[in-house]
């Protein structure tokens, strides 16, 4: 178990000791590493719609810096990570492509926010999930996912090139690694309790 901050008390103390489910988008452009940060965080086996990619595929998605690739998310990805007594998290991880696009009304759904993987080398590829995000109302916050012989990228650098807006966080991550993964998710959580304080106040 992560230990990290509760979303709302009164409600936890209404509900008796049942935890207060929050679900969660982990969303990026194709490649990124979603299905690996909810593979690496999630307490239960994840379910995973990781399936091999075709020679259809290939012409279709941009494999450029990832020609390893073997598989896709065609789906969803899903997974849940208990951050306190009070609170659980269920993470929902949505496919890059532009051709799952139809996906995200119901992903979106009831989400409380959204944690934004970027590829520093591939920062023009998240402008579209960006809109997506924004088109959906979701607060979400972006995550670097660092990459073995990548070029460093700084957090200012990444934000400007988003062009977020300054309360926005932004934190480098290796979605291989659980603490560094937690961090980011807390990081989120934590956002979100600031924008849901400000807007109950």
């Amino acid at each position: 178990m992560v230990s990290g901050p509760t979303l709302d008390e009164d409600a936890y103390v209404r509900r008796g000791a049942e935890q207060t489910p929050v679900k969660i988008l982990v969303v990026g452009h194709f490649a990124v590493g979603k299905t690996t940060f909810i593979g690496t965080l999630s307490e239960i086996t994840p379910l995973s719609t990781e399936e091999s990619m075709t020679r259809v595929a290939e012409t279709v998605d941009d494999l450029k810096g990832v020609r390893g690739k073997t598989t896709t998310t065609v789906a969803l990805d899903f997974g849940r990570l208990t951050i306190s007594d009070r609170v659980v998290l269920y993470l929902f991880g949505t496919p890059g492509q532009e051709r799952f696009v139809s996906l995200w009304e119901d992903m979106a759904r009831g989400a409380l926010g959204a944690l934004v993987l970027v590829d520093p080398e591939r920062l023009a590829d998240s402008f579209p999930i960006m809109d997506l995000i924004e088109e959906h109302g979701l607060d979400y916050a972006i995550a670097i996912n660092r990459f073995d012989g990548t070029p460093t990228r700084t957090a200012e650098a990444v934000r400007e090139a988003l062009d977020l807006l300054p309360e926005t966080p932004v934190v480098t991550v290796d979605a291989r690694d659980e603490r560094s993964s937690a961090d980011a998710l807390i990081t989120l959580v934590r956002y979100l309790q600031d924008r849901a304080a400000l807007e109950h106040a």
